[in-house]
C-alpha cells in the first residue's frame, strides 16, 4: 500500500484510506443520497419536465428510468473506491495516465463548479426571499451591468457563498454528519409540499390526470433529452462516487446504501415536485418550476419554514454533491501545493466567476443546454472508466503504480493516447447539436442530420468511448494488467 507522503502525485488527502477511516455504513450512503436527491436542482429538473409539456405520469416515469440507469455506473465505478480506498482523481489515472488524468479531472471539476455556483445562487435567492418575507421589501432595484442581477441578489449570493465556506473547513466527515442529520427534515418537507399540492390542485387524482397545455410538444421530443438530462444530472457523481465509497466499510454498504438512497427517493421527490408544479397551474394560473418562487407565493409562516429548510438543504447538498469531488480533482493537479481545502476554495471561486444564474434562466436552458450539454462530455469519461476497470483490468489495480510517474500507468510520458482518442472521438457526434442548442443565433442553420444524436448525448458518448477504448487497449496488451509490464 502506498504511503501518504506528499509528492507530485500524492498527498494525505489523495492517499488510500486506512481502516480507521472506513466509517461509512449503508445508512450513511442512503442518507447521503437522500440529502443530495432532495435538493432544489433535482426539484427543478422534475418540475421543468412539466413546464416543458410532460404529464405527471410521463415525467415521473422518465425520472425513475433515468435514475435506474445512472445507478449502474454509480455502483460499477464506486466499487473501485471501496476496494482500493482511492478517490476519482486517482482512479482515473489507470485509464488516462498519471498525467493525462488531469484532463478528465478538470472536466469533471469545471462541471461541478457550475453546479456549485447554481446551488449557491439558489441559496442566495432563498436568503433574499427570507429578507423579503420578514421586511416586506420587494423593490430590489435595476440589474447591475454585465452581471444582469440586482445588487440585493448579488449580496445574497455572496452571503451564502461565505456561509458554505464555514462548513468546508470541517472536511469530509462534516459532510457525512450534515447529510445524516438533515435527511429526515427533507423527507418531512416533501410530504408537507405534497399535502399543499393536493389541497390546492383539486386532489391527487386530479393532479395525476391533469392534461398538458394545448401547445405542448409531442412526448417523444421531450422524452429522450429529458432522460439524458436525468442521467446527466448525476453524471458528475457517477464519476466521482469513489470520493465517498472509499470511506465505506464494505462493498455491501456502498452498494446497498446507494441502491436504497438514489432511485426511490429521487422518484418520490420527482412525484412531489411534479404534482406541486401541476398544482401551481390551478392555484396561480401558470406553472411555477422554481421552488423558491413557489414558497414566496405561500402564506408567510409557510414561507419562513419552507425557506429555512431550503437553506439548510442547499448547504448540505451543495457541499456533498458539488464540492467534495472538485476539491479532490484540483488537489490532484498539484498535490504538493493544493490540499483538499485549497481545492474546495478554488471550486468556490470559479463557481462565482462563471455567473451561474445565467445557466438556469429557463427550464429549457437548464435541461436541454446545461444538463444534456455537459453529459456529452462526462458520458465518454464514464464509458472509458468502466471499460478500463471492469473489462481491461478485471478490477485489478496496482495502487502503488497509481502514484508512480514511471509506473504501469505512466503510458507515454504520463499520457494514455488511447483514452484521449476515445474521449475526443466520442464527443464529436453530439457536438453539432450542442452548438445548435447553446448558440442558436450562430448555428440556426445546422442540418438536422448533424444534430439528431444530441438528445442521446450521454448514451452515445459512453457507448462510443467504451468501444473505442476497448479496441485500442486490446492493441496494447502489455498495458492491460498489472502483471503485463
Amino acid at each position: 500500500m502506498t504511503r501518504a507522503g506528499t509528492s507530485d502525485l500524492n498527498n494525505a488527502d489523495l492517499a488510500p484510506t486506512g481502516a480507521s477511516q472506513r466509517t461509512w455504513r449503508w445508512y450513511h450512503f442512503a442518507a447521503l443520497w437522500i440529502g443530495m436527491v432532495v435538493s432544489i436542482p433535482a426539484y427543478m429538473l422534475s418540475a421543468g419536465l412539466i413546464d416543458q409539456g410532460m404529464t405527471p405520469l410521463q415525467a415521473t416515469g422518465t425520472i425513475l428510468l433515468g435514475n435506474m440507469i445512472v445507478l449502474v455506473p454509480m455502483l460499477l465505478i464506486g466499487h473501485a473506491g471501496t476496494r482500493y480506498g482511492i478517490p476519482y482523481a486517482v482512479l482515473v489515472r489507470s485509464a488516462f495516465g498519471t498525467t493525462g488524468a488531469r484532463v478528465p479531472a478538470i472536466a469533471r471539476a469545471l462541471v461541478a463548479c457550475g453546479w456549485y455556483g447554481i446551488q449557491t445562487w439558489v441559496g442566495g435567492t432563498t436568503l433574499l426571499a427570507l429578507v423579503t418575507v420578514l421586511t416586506g421589501w420587494r423593490d430590489h432595484g435595476p440589474p447591475l451591468p454585465v452581471l444582469d442581477i440586482s445588487l440585493p441578489h448579488l449580496l445574497g449570493f455572496a452571503a451564502f457563498w461565505l456561509i458554505q465556506l464555514a462548513f468546508v473547513s470541517k472536511g469530509i466527515e462534516m459532510v457525512r454528519k450534515l447529510e445524516t442529520w438533515t435527511a429526515p427534515f427533507k423527507i418531512a418537507i416533501c410530504f408537507a409540499l405534497l399535502i399543499w399540492a393536493m389541497r390546492n390542485g383539486g386532489g391527487l387524482t386530479a393532479l395525476i390526470e391533469a392534461p398538458t397545455p394545448a401547445n405542448a410538444p409531442a412526448f417523444s421530443t421531450i422524452f429522450w433529452p429529458g432522460l439524458t438530462a436525468m442521467v446527466g444530472f448525476w453524471a458528475t457523481l457517477a464519476l466521482n462516487i469513489p470520493d465517498f465509497t472509499r470511506f465505506a466499510r464494505s462493498q455491501k454498504d456502498q452498494m446497498l446504501g446507494q441502491s436504497i438512497g438514489l432511485p426511490v427517493p429521487m422518484a418520490l421527490l420527482a412525484f412531489i415536485a411534479i404534482l406541486a408544479t401541476a398544482a401551481t397551474r390551478v392555484a396561480f394560473g401558470h406553472a411555477i418550476w422554481d421552488p423558491v418562487e413557489l414558497a414566496s407565493n405561500m402564506p408567510n409562516l409557510g414561507v419562513l419554514i419552507g425557506l429555512l429548510i431550503i437553506s439548510v438543504d442547499t448547504v448540505s447538498c451543495n457541499i456533498a454533491a458539488n464540492l467534495v469531488g472538485p476539491a479532490y480533482d484540483f488537489a490532484a493537479l498539484s498535490p504538493r501545493r493544493i490540499s483538499y481545502r485549497r481545492g474546495a476554495l478554488i471550486t468556490a471561486v470559479i463557481a462565482a466567476l462563471i455567473l451561474p444564474w445565467k445557466l438556469i434562466e429557463s427550464s429549457g436552458g437548464y435541461i436541454f443546454t446545461w444538463l444534456v450539454g455537459y453529459s456529452a462530455l462526462l458520458g465518454p469519461i464514464a464509458g472509458i472508466m468502466i471499460t478500463d476497470y471492469w473489462l481491461i483490468r478485471r478490477t485489478k489495480l496496482s495502487v502503488d503504480d497509481l502514484f508512480d510517474s514511471h509506473g504501469l500507468y505512466s503510458y507515454r510520458g504520463g499520457w494514455n493516447p488511447v483514452a484521449l482518442a476515445a474521449l475526443l472521438i466520442a464527443m464529436v457526434p453530439t457536438m453539432p447539436g450542442f452548438l445548435a442548442v447553446a448558440f442558436p443565433q450562430s448555428f440556426s442553420g445546422m442540418p438536422g442530420i448533424l444534430t439528431m444524436l444530441y438528445p442521446y448525448a450521454w448514451f452515445v458518448g459512453a457507448g462510443l468511448a467504451a468501444i473505442v477504448y476497448y479496441a485500442g487497449m486490446k492493441a496494447m496488451p502489455a498495458r492491460t494488467s498489472p502483471e503485463g509490464r
